[in-house]
């Protein structure tokens, strides 16, 4: 009898077990489950609360208000909805191998996920542009960058990454000519959208021509910052600085401050998100054999770009800390709280 039954091979566990046509559960053991949840856990908290906190400063505090600080806001925005409304449901996908919030929620959390990180994109790229004319030229900077411009760059990144996501999915473009292979992964508790290789060079394309924007306009942007740098140092050692000198130099000095701590940003971003695109792209070539554990380490790699912003923020922005701390404190919800100083003499 014992030797019988150590014979059987293991049961196959289902997503659904009375379920005809369930997916495979291929579960992790209790040690590693926990220390995964654990991980994603924390970086989907990161995402939803520290975004919020940077969304909520420059929203709440008057002396944020300014265009850059609004498309920092939005760009906040954007990761705050990915650590809302994909991480969590792909936190549960990755741990368990199974889909469980219904196929309609699938398609509209690849939706979201696709729509996310090309408003993501954007963003940093027209944080760029305006970072560039910031230090390239920044007297006559705030005439060129209004509300009304940063306003259309915002309005542009979401509606045009939201139609695009939602027309690719919802009208089923996505897996023209992959049939077969559509047919072969649809199983009950699945979510992994076949995308053809059309589509996965027009992905690759909407990622890699912006980020090459950002990569040459933070290469000028450093060089300028570089220039300005010596040209201040030498007015100061001959003594010339005239009072408006004095000002272009602290103006200069801020914005390439800004530049760099949004320069970090962006490539932050371009290290996450590059994985995952090479690795579509590579796949959709190769006949989608890549393994899913590497499509699952690289979809994280890229999710937690939506967490290291804040951080970034809170390491290099003093006036974040300050925010944060009055955030956190209360201290934000007392009758003119919106008008308080926080930037120090030297910023």
């Amino acid at each position: 009898m014992s030797s019988n039954s150590g014979s059987q091979p293991a049961a196959v566990q289902l997503c659904y077990e009375n379920i005809n046509g369930s997916c495979i559960q291929t579960p992790y053991s209790p040690g590693p489950r926990v220390i995964l949840y654990w991980a994603f856990g924390s970086g989907v908290l990161l995402a939803v609360l520290g975004n919020l906190l940077v969304i909520i400063s420059i929203l709440h505090f008057k002396q944020l208000h300014s265009p850059a600080n609004f498309l920092i806001a939005s760009l906040a925005c954007a990761d705050f909805l990915v650590g809302a409304t994909v991480m969590p449901f792909s936190m549960v996908r990755s741990v368990e191998s199974c889909w469980y919030f219904g196929e309609s929620y699938c398609k509209l959390h690849t939706t979201f996920d696709v729509a996310f990180c090309y408003t993501s994109v954007l963003h940093l790229c027209f944080i760029s542009i305006d970072r560039y004319i910031a230090v390239t030229d920044p007297l006559v900077y705030p005439t060129k960058f209004t509300l009304s411009v940063s306003g259309l760059c915002i309005s542009l990144s979401w509606t045009i990454t939201m139609s695009y996501s939602g027309s690719v999915f919802y009208t089923g473009v996505n897996d023209d000519g992959l049939e077969e292979l559509v047919s072969a992964l649809t199983c009950v508790g699945g979510c992994q959208l076949a995308v053809n290789q059309n589509w996965i060079i027009i992905d690759f394309l909407l990622f890699f021509i912006p980020s090459l924007v950002m990569i040459i306009l933070y290469s000028k942007i450093f060089l300028v910052a570089k220039f300005q740098a010596r040209k201040i140092e030498n007015t100061s050692n001959k003594g010339e600085s005239s009072s408006l000198e004095t000002y272009k130099s602290r103006v200069s000095k801020r914005e390439r401050k800004a530049a760099k701590t949004l320069g970090i940003a962006v490539i932050a971003f371009l290290i996450s998100w590059l994985p995952y695109s090479l690795d579509s792209l590579i796949g959709a070539f190769l006949g989608f054999t890549t393994p899913a554990y590497v499509y699952e380490i690289c979809c994280w790699f890229a999710y937690c770009n939506s967490a290291v912003n804040p951080l970034i923020y809170a390491f290099f922005y003093p006036w974040f800390r300050k925010a944060i701390k009055l955030i956190v404190t209360g201290k934000v919800l007392q009758n003119g709280s919106s008008a308080m100083n926080l930037f120090s003499e030297h910023e």
